[in-house]
C-alpha cells in the first residue's frame, strides 16, 4: 500500500483494504458516521465497502450527475444530517465521483460551520482530480463551481478496484486530467500516456500515483490558487465553457467534463501556439490524439459567441480580463495570459477544420 502525504491529509492506494479509515475513526471517536453516495454508488460501490467498515453509518444519497450539483442539493444534505442528528464532531464519507466528493466536501465544511470529511473517489476523475486538492464546491446555474471551499478532507482512500464499475467514457473522461497532467508538467509523462497499448490494473495505478504527486507538489506550493495552482486550468478556460454550453440543451450534445477539458486542452494548445510560441507540431500532435481517443464533437460556428461570453466567468479571472494557462512547450506552462477573441475563433476554427 502506497501513502502520500500532504499537508495534514494522507492519500492512500490500498486494494480494498480500509484498516486506515477504520483507525482514523476510532482514534478520532467520531460521534456518528455518514456516508454520501449518488445512486449509481450506492448500486455499484457501496455493496463492496460497507463490508469493510467497522463502524455503525447512515446512508444519505443523492441523485447523480453534474446537473445535481447545486445548492439545492445541498440543502437536502445538511437538512438530512440535522435530522439524523450530526453534529461537529461527526464524520462524512464521501464515495463517489467528483460531483460527490466536490458537494459533500463543500457541505461538510459548512454544516455546523464544519465537520471532518473523508473523500473515497470511485471514477478516475476524482481519483486523479477532484478529490486531491482541498477544492469543495457546486456550480452556479450552468456556471461551473463558482460556489465553493479550499479544505482538505481528513484522508482520502484511491481503491482502483472501484474502476470496473465505470464506463468506458468515464474512464476517457478521467483520461483527460491525466493528459492536463503531463502537458503541464513533464513531457515523459505525456508520452507515457499517448502511447499505452495494453493497460493493465497495475499500469494504470502507477499513472494514477504520478497524477496524484503532479498535483501534490503544485497544490503544497500554492495551497489557494494565487500562482502555480493556476497550472491545473489548462483546458479549463475554454473547457469548462464548452462544458457549461453543451449543457445548456442548446446545439451540442451534453458533454462530460473530461471530454470538454480535452476540446479545451486542443484550444488553448493552438492559442499557446499564436501567442507564446508553442511549436506547432506539438499543437498538432495534442489535437491528432485527443481526436483519435475522444471523438470529434462538432461546434457549430454560431455556437462561438455564447462560449467566448461563457468564460468571462472563469474563476482565474481578475478585473474584468480572461486569464488563460497556456505553454511555451510541453512541461512549461505559463499562467494569466491574455488572448484576443478573434484568436479563440480561430481556435475553434482549428479545431473544427
Amino acid at each position: 500500500m502506497e501513502k502520500i502525504t500532504y499537508g495534514a491529509c494522507e492519500i492512500y492506494f490500498p486494494n480494498q483494504d480500509f484498516t486506515m479509515l477504520n483507525d482514523l475513526i476510532r482514534n478520532r471517536n467520531y460521534s456518528k458516521i455518514f456516508i454520501l453516495t449518488d445512486e449509481n454508488t450506492s448500486r455499484e460501490c457501496l455493496p463492496g465497502f460497507i463490508p469493510f467498515l467497522e463502524f455503525e453509518s447512515e446512508i444519505i444519497e443523492i441523485e447523480s450527475g453534474e446537473e445535481h450539483k447545486t445548492i439545492e442539493t445541498c440543502l437536502g444534505v445538511w437538512e438530512s444530517l440535522s435530522e439524523l442528528g450530526a453534529d461537529r464532531k461527526s464524520l462524512l464519507i464521501n464515495l463517489g465521483g467528483g460531483v460527490i466528493t466536490d458537494l459533500g466536501g463543500f457541505v461538510a465544511c459548512t454544516f455546523k460551520r464544519g465537520m471532518a470529511y473523508v473523500n473515497i473517489p470511485t471514477s478516475l476523475l476524482s481519483m486523479v482530480d477532484a478529490s486531491v486538492g482541498g477544492k469543495t464546491g457546486v456550480d452556479l446555474g450552468l456556471l461551473k463551481n463558482q460556489i465553493g471551499v479550499i479544505s482538505n478532507p481528513e484522508m482520502v482512500i484511491i481503491d482502483t478496484s472501484f474502476l470496473s464499475t465505470l464506463p468506458k467514457a468515464q474512464l476517457r473522461s478521467g483520461y483527460a486530467e491525466m493528459l492536463k497532467h503531463g502537458l503541464i508538467s513533464n513531457l515523459n509523462y505525456w508520452e507515457n500516456l499517448i502511447n499505452l497499448k495494453n493497460l493493465t490494473e497495475a499500469d494504470l495505478l502507477t499513472l494514477i500515483v504520478d497524477s496524484v504527486l503532479i498535483k501534490k507538489n503544485i497544490v503544497e506550493k500554492d495551497p489557494t490558487e494565487n500562482g502555480i495552482r493556476k497550472f491545473l486550468n489548462f483546458g479549463h478556460t475554454l473547457g469548462h465553457a464548452i462544458e457549461s454550453y453543451s449543457l445548456s440543451g442548446k446545439k451540442m450534445t451534453p458533454l462530460l467534463h473530461g471530454e470538454a477539458i480535452a476540446i479545451g486542452m486542443v484550444l488553448e494548445s493552438y492559442l499557446s501556439t499564436r501567442v507564446k510560441g508553442f511549436p506547432a507540431s506539438k499543437t498538432e500532435e495534442i489535437k491528432t490524439f485527443v481526436i483519435s481517443f475522444f471523438g470529434k464533437v462538432e461546434i457549430d460556428e454560431t455556437c462561438y459567441e455564447a462560449i467566448i461570453e461563457l468564460m468571462k466567468f472563469d474563476k482565474k479571472n481578475e478585473h474584468g480580463k480572461i486569464n488563460f494557462v497556456l505553454l511555451e512547450d510541453i512541461g512549461k506552462p505559463v499562467y494569466d495570459c491574455q488572448v484576443d477573441n478573434q484568436i479563440v475563433i480561430e481556435a475553434l476554427n482549428f479545431y473544427n477544420s
